[in-house]
């Protein structure tokens, strides 16, 4: 098992090297007591989310981790060059699902995976979108098994969440430990919302009459995002609105304001597909705006991310997409994906039936840590429970090996242990320009030996460092300076 701060050796890489130096300094009791100085901040700003699932009030802080995460510029120089070379890709693959299909004309990708996938969106086919850029957004969950090695284990091209919370952890770490910063020079994400604002102004639609208008469409308070929503719509400079707030007239869409009715351009939606339009989707839904669909199709504003983008957020499509940068970009994947059976497939299926014990079972539709099977962790009982889910609906399921999840040093009651963590970077993709913020969103799993970083699981965040190229030499002339005292010292 791979320990990010410690490597294989036991002995502190260079990128921890002013990190391992402050804990080894800290007393625990003011570790603890800048934890609830954490809490309290962030229950004054009001980050909550919401879990469906359970009764009574569903608010609740996401656990937050004082001792941040740090990648070199190295690391993080090959991880940028992945991420936009996967998302590019994956962009190409939706707007090739709407046209041409030529991956499936190929034989390279199974028709059947697009015209069986809940988010694939028939009246999109033909549709010309702005730049041709459906994935305005993404976010790709990566995990880490070694020192070179870093692995995509999903891609969120729908409506991906939690960057506010990236954006707040790094607000709260600068606060509570100013002099800890001082020693580093780490690479800023404060300017995320600036790069947003331009991506979505890059992709105005054809009959944009001047300067983009651009608006957050939200279902509203009660949905488990909102603090992200009011949060990004307020750091861009833009309007937060729910459908009540829009109307269409003539095909083009129009804000009510204390000023009267004023168009809008761009739209960022975090309400899925379904609920857009009641009158070209649920026909049910209170949350969209009678024609917005129609005014789309014409030209006259865009929707990031489009409709049946969520394609790319099965994880069968997502044993393909390897396949998608040779044949898109011509180019060998720089990022790799986890190893995957596809269950939909005989002789995958019979292996994963045989090996149920040792694999993690994802439901290709999942996701938030529902609808799945780690194997070394179930019982028999409910092993023998999923075998009859996996039988009955093959399709329905990937499965992939247990990796063994990198781990960072994490403050729990117990004092600094290790616990595992994932990564989502957010990636914007643009008619102008790929823009990646550095580093992304950490998720660690506190619960001692579990490999589930959800919050809705019971997973907490941290904030990343992205340690600047100066930084980096520094650390590591520190690092080999403590080397040569300790060399000293025992000589």
């Amino acid at each position: 098992m791979f320990d990010e701060m410690h490597g294989l050796d036991a002995s502190c890489r260079p990128a921890y090297a002013v990190v391992e130096d402050w804990l080894s300094r800290t007393p625990p009791d003011f570790l603890a007591r800048k934890e609830r100085e954490a809490e309290a901040l962030f229950r004054k700003i009001g980050i909550t989310f919401a879990v469906y699932t359970e009764g009574g009030d569903p608010e609740r802080l996401i656990p937050f981790d004082i001792i941040p995460r740090v990648l070199d510029a190295g690391e993080w120089a090959l991880l940028a060059s992945g991420l936009e070379q996967r998302v590019k890709a994956l962009n190409r693959f939706v707007q090739d699902m709407y046209h041409g299909r030529e991956i499936i004309r190929a034989g390279t990708v199974p028709e059947r995976l697009v015209e069986g996938n809940p988010c694939f969106e028939r009246k999109m086919v033909g549709v010309e979108v702005p730049a041709g850029v459906y994935t305005h957004i993404a976010g790709i969950d990566m995990v880490r098994t070694g020192p070179d090695e870093f692995y995509v284990l999903e891609d969120n091209c729908r409506t991906p969440s939690g960057v506010s919370y990236m954006l707040e952890n790094r607000e709260v770490m600068m606060r509570l430990f100013p002099d800890l910063f001082a020693r580093q020079a780490i690479q800023p994400v404060s300017h995320y919302p600036e790069e947003l604002l331009a991506t979505l102004q890059s992709v105005a639609p054809p009959n944009c009459p001047g300067d983009p208008v651009v608006a957050l469409l939200t279902p509203g308070f009660y949905n488990s995002a909102y603090y992200e929503h009011s949060f990004l719509a307020d750091e861009m400079g833009v309007e937060l609105v729910e459908g009540q707030d829009l109307v269409v007239q003539n095909g083009v869409v129009m804000m009510r304001t204390t000023e009267g009715p004023k168009r809008v351009d761009v739209i960022y939606r975090r309400i899925d597909d379904a609920f857009l339009d009641p009158l070209a989707f649920n026909p049910e839904s209170a949350l969209g705006v009678p024609g917005l669909f129609d005014a789309y199709c014409r030209g006259n504003v865009t929707l990031a991310n489009a409709v049946g983008s969520g394609i790319c957020d099965d994880k069968a499509i997502y044993t393909y997409v390897p396949d998608m940068v040779r044949f898109y970009l011509g180019e060998t994947p720089i990022l790799n994906n986890v190893p995957t059976w596809r269950c939909a497939e005989a002789d995958d299926l019979a292996y994963v039936l045989d090996h149920m014990a040792e694999l993690v079972i994802k439901a290709v539709h999942g996701s938030g840590g529902y609808g799945m099977l780690v194997g070394p962790h179930a019982s028999k009982a409910e092993i023998q429970e999923f075998r009859a889910k996996l039988q009955a609906k093959p399709h329905d399921y990937i499965a992939q090996p247990t990796l063994a999840l990198s781990t960072c040093p994490t403050f729990v009651a117990n004092g600094v242990a290790p616990r595992h963590v994932d990564l989502r970077p957010f990636v914007l993709l643009g008619g102008d320009a790929v823009r990646i913020a550095p580093g992304g969103l950490t998720r660690v799993a506190l619960k001692e030996g579990s490999l589930v970083v959800n919050s809705s699981q019971g997973g907490g965040t941290k904030d990343t460092w992205v340690l600047a190229p100066t930084a980096q030499a520094a650390s590591q002339s520190q690092s080999q300076s403590q080397v040569t005292r300790q060399t000293v010292g025992e000589g």
